[in-house]
């Protein structure tokens, strides 16, 4: 059992990840940012590896690959950064991007690395359910990694009842169908959508993505799924002065 089994086989609720690019703001920042996150109470993180056509980000994210690109950063240079970050970080760390680098990569490659390096799962938007399991699924188990599946309002039951047979850990919900860092309009058709997943009554557990950027946002989130996460409100925080020091206060606007 893995780091995020075991969490999310615990009775912890509102459980709250942060995504950030890795190579932003800086080359080397990736580690002491997963550092500060978890010392500030984060359950779990997701660190993007940049890709140069991140077509479900918004404009924050993907300015934010763009400087990673800019400034170094790739798969290689990733793993070679996280060879040593489970001495200093113990919370669940997914790796999120886009299938492309992956593939050019070497898949199994890569699974073997993720998990030699400590990571727990995998989300890529879009990499086809049916590649994964026809291609990939063996990759992804024998080295204990999670394959994280996106549903969105626009997902048929079918398709979600697949997902769930699929996942290993939990389902991550859009809150749209839209792109990354749109804030979350809490609208009657959403709260069905919201209802309409909890009455599936799914093994996996859902935690909900996209235009979760405050307390308000969190909160109503947490009312219909284990917890949520923060993208694009936190890569456009990194912007900031001293932004390490602040990483706590950042994490307390979200959750109290």
């Amino acid at each position: 059992m893995n780091r995020l089994n075991k969490l999310f086989n615990s009775n912890k609720e509102r459980l709250l990840s942060i995504y950030f690019t890795a190579g932003y703001p800086a080359l080397n920042a990736t580690v002491a940012i997963a550092e500060a996150l978890e010392k500030a109470g984060v359950d779990f993180l997701e660190i993007g590896f940049p890709y140069s056509d991140p077509v479900a980000d918004g404009p924050t994210i993907q300015h934010s690959s763009e400087v990673a690109l800019q400034n170094g950063m790739n798969l290689n240079r990733l793993f070679e950064e996280l060879k040593d970050i489970r001495q200093r970080v113990s919370i669940p760390i997914l790796l999120m991007g886009y299938v492309n680098p992956m593939v050019q990569y070497g898949v199994e490659s890569f699974c073997k690395k993720a998990a030699e390096v400590g990571v727990d799962g995998v989300i890529v938007p879009d990499l086809p359910m049916y590649e994964y399991e026809k291609l990939y699924a063996p990759a992804f188990k024998d080295n204990g990694l999670s394959n994280i599946f996106l549903v969105t309002p626009q997902t048929s039951a079918d398709r979600i009842r697949k997902i769930d047979g699929l996942s290993s850990s939990f389902i991550y919900l859009l809150s749209s169908s839209s792109i990354t860092g749109k804030n979350l309009e809490v609208s009657f058709a959403i709260e069905d959508y919201y209802k309409r997943i909890q009455s599936m009554q799914l093994h996996n557990p859902a935690i909900i993505g996209f235009g979760i950027n405050n307390q308000q946002t969190f909160d109503k989130a947490c009312e219909y799924a284990k917890g949520a996460i923060v993208g694009s409100a936190f890569v456009k925080f990194l912007g900031s002065e001293n932004y390490l020091e602040k990483i706590p206060e950042f994490v307390r606007t979200i959750r109290a």
